[in-house]
């Protein structure tokens, strides 16, 4: 954080001192309970619900507490506490907010999407820490309660920031967006996630929108061209720049000629009249959309196509998305247990169906949690996907997964289909049938610690 005078502070919010001095400088912020205070020299937004311990504040002093509670229980503040009391907590949080961000005129993107968004927000950081100090949020810890901090992380020397926006419910991208002020957004694509905070797939789709609204007219939108719920969001309001990326049809940044290597993705870059050839760690044609997506962001940051594709082909894939590793017996693990969606899943089926060809291919997949009222039609629709395809053997894993195996033997799979509440007894199955002529991939939420384990198991 940039260090900011206490008593600039105090003038900014137009609080009243009731406790310390004013003459010192506060180089973190957090909001009491949603936050840990692990800092000395902390400004701390504490609401007038909020239970104070005074003791613990005062140990990490000096620290700054500025709050809208009574003033009698203000004046219980320790010594190396400064106290200034405002009107209200949330005007004063605020105004906190749009004067700290206003004093960075730096590129920030902020990511949405149902998949790739934590790759594709990696992949721009990478390439952007070659040449610039950057502000990133951290993995896929995206949650909307996250952004003070994420904000205030952007510092003196920092170029350019990049976040992830979280979407559990509808509202929650548009008030991240109020924190960082993107000058930049990106859709990766919207599929099917989080029904049960936005009521149905309308819901979602509108949810996912609201960073539209969150960029100024003056700001850049970066869609993917190819992805049908994207379509579906109103642009005739927008008065920003629009970019787009696709492999299928028209698109500003546009690969052809996908191909799979020993390591990753090969492609062509199509962009203003120009070819360029292409690598990028991770397997799937998902992750030559990321690197479309990733290549139009910082292209719009300032730097150029020949850095990011130069920087990109020394990425390293994200682990637990999509990773391949020697398994046991010489079989191929493929552990893909960072997050489990319809849309993810899909996408994982398709590297299967270059990457498993003339193999034995088994899938164990877990149950996909946030569905709402349609959990089960969406397990079954991948029990269809997987009815589909050359399927040596199908295990599901959890009691929503059952309706995915149910799915699969009801149209006929050629897989031999196991279903199980947990993994216990798993290993048993598989024993017999793993070789060196067999992939393994492992689909399960990142909440499922069992699975995440299982997956490590089976790896050498």
């Amino acid at each position: 954080m940039k260090q900011l005078l206490v008593k600039d502070i105090q003038k900014l919010l137009q609080g009243e001192l009731l406790n310390g001095s004013v003459d010192w400088h506060v180089r973190h912020a957090i909001y009491y309970e949603r936050h840990d205070l692990t800092h000395s020299n902390t400004l701390i937004f504490v609401n007038k619900n909020d239970s104070i311990n005074w003791q613990a504040i005062n140990n990490k002093g000096p620290s700054l507490v500025i709050s809208d509670k009574p003033i009698n229980e203000l004046k219980n503040a320790l010594g190396n506490t400064t106290v200034i009391r405002v009107r209200s907590i949330m005007q004063a949080y605020w105004t906190f907010i749009d004067y700290y961000r206003g004093l960075f005129q730096i590129p920030v993107v902020a990511l949405t999407g149902t998949c790739g968004k934590t790759t594709t927000k990696e992949m721009i950081k990478y390439i952007v820490s070659k040449e610039w100090p950057v502000q990133a949020s951290v993995s896929s810890k995206n949650e909307p309660r996250q952004s003070l901090p994420y904000l205030t992380g952007i510092e003196k020397d920092t170029k350019a920031a990049v976040f992830e926006l979280g979407l559990g419910n509808t509202g929650n991208i548009k008030h991240q967006c109020m924190i960082y002020k993107p000058t930049i957004g990106i859709i990766t694509n919207i599929g099917v996630h989080h029904l049960d905070g936005c009521k149905n797939l309308e819901g979602y789709i509108k949810a996912k929108s609201e960073i539209v609204e969150g960029l100024s007219n003056e700001g850049t939108l970066i869609i993917n061209a190819d992805d049908e719920n994207t379509k579906k969001i109103p642009l005739h309001s927008f008065k920003g720049k629009v970019i787009t990326f696709g492999v299928q049809g028209q698109a500003d940044f546009k690969a052809a000629n996908i191909q799979f290597t020993n390591n990753g993705m090969k492609f062509q870059l199509h962009v203003s009249n120009k070819t360029y050839s292409v690598s990028v760690p991770g397997f799937g044609e998902h992750q030559v959309y990321n690197a479309l997506a990733a290549m139009a962001a910082v292209k719009e940051m300032g730097l150029t196509i020949e850095k990011a594709i130069a920087h990109l082909r020394s990425f390293k894939q994200m682990a637990r998305h999509l990773e391949f590793s020697s398994g046991i017996e010489g079989s191929t693990i493929i552990d893909d247990t960072w997050t489990n969606n319809p849309t993810s899943v899909e996408a994982a089926l398709k590297v299967l169906d270059t990457i498993g060809k003339d193999k034995k291919v088994i899938l164990l997949l877990g149950d996909i949690n946030r569905l709402g009222n349609f959990e089960k039609k969406y397990h079954r629709e991948i029990g269809t996907m997987v009815a589909k395809r050359n399927i040596h053997m199908l295990i599901t894993i959890g009691t929503k997964a059952e309706e995915i195996a149910n799915q699969a033997i009801k149209e006929r799979t050629k897989a031999e289909v196991h279903i199980f509440k947990d993994v216990t007894g798993v290993l048993d199955v598989l024993k017999s049938k793993i070789d060196s002529d067999t992939i393994v991939l492992i689909k399960g939420p990142m909440s499922s610690k069992s699975m995440i384990e299982f997956a490590n198991s089976l790896k050498k």
